[in-house]
């Protein structure tokens, strides 16, 4: 038996033809596949507030197996995280970099394959230009929550409706939305998918949307609701 290490096993398969294409997207959860299909490496992703939706996007990488980090959000929902299925032993949380957020941000793109940032500010110019040089460079994919110029994908919640309580009593019992994808290049045809985010139990999955039309009104997302886990409800 020969053992051969990555780099000849890869030309190896080559000369004899088999080519090994490497993995361009990281996985998502199921319920988010049809918006997203994956992370795709090298890539931007801008969510629309932070909440829920940035943590799902953690949860699906982590369950599959991708190292991941978070910079920038003191009130990382863990328990929420964990309901979805992320794996924590896969996480690095950098709550709060300071003045150091870019080279914090700038080290983790080069050590794992998933960084989720809050950038202090809107990421425009060289320093935006630097980073996803970065990730492209080692195959990283980037979820700012909040802007950031050159996202190839944006996502954002565009109606919300919280479950559960009747006539005033009873607890919140999950959240229904509506995620919206659009972008530009690959990531530009607009999708969308009504989601529990999250659902009673804690995960997310697909909502249904008959359900959803004879459910009454769906007020803004902007519509303030209970926090849960640490979490802002806004996406």
């Amino acid at each position: 038996m020969t053992v051969l290490g990555r780099d000849q096993a890869e030309a190896a398969l080559a000369r004899a033809g088999f080519a090994v294409q490497p993995v361009e997207l990281v996985a998502v959860l199921p319920a988010l596949r049809t918006l997203l299909g994956g992370l795709r490496r090298g890539h931007v992703v801008a969510v629309d507030g932070a909440g829920v939706l940035p943590l799902a996007l953690l949860a699906g990488a982590t369950a599959a197996g991708a190292w991941s980090a978070v910079v920038g959000l003191s009130e990382f929902g863990v328990l929420a995280a964990s309901d979805m299925g992320a794996d924590l032993g896969r996480v690095v949380v950098v709550e709060d970099p300071g003045d150091q957020w870019a080279e914090v941000v700038a080290v983790l793109l080069t050590s794992v394959e998933v960084v989720l940032v809050r950038p202090p500010g809107q990421v425009t110019g060289q320093l935006a230009r630097r980073l996803v040089a970065l990730a492209r460079r080692h195959g990283t994919a980037l979820v700012s929550v909040g802007d950031w110029e050159g996202a190839q994908t944006r996502l954002r919640v565009s109606s919300s409706l919280w479950v559960g309580p009747e006539h005033g009593g009873g607890h919140l019992r999950g959240r229904r939305v509506k995620v919206e994808a659009y972008g530009r290049g690959a990531g530009g045809r607009p999708r969308s998918a009504w989601l529990w985010l999250p659902g009673p139990d804690g995960t997310v999955s697909g909502a249904d949307l008959e359900a959803l039309e004879t459910g009454g009104p769906i007020p803004d997302a902007t519509t303030p609701a209970p926090a849960a886990a640490g979490l802002e409800v806004a996406g």
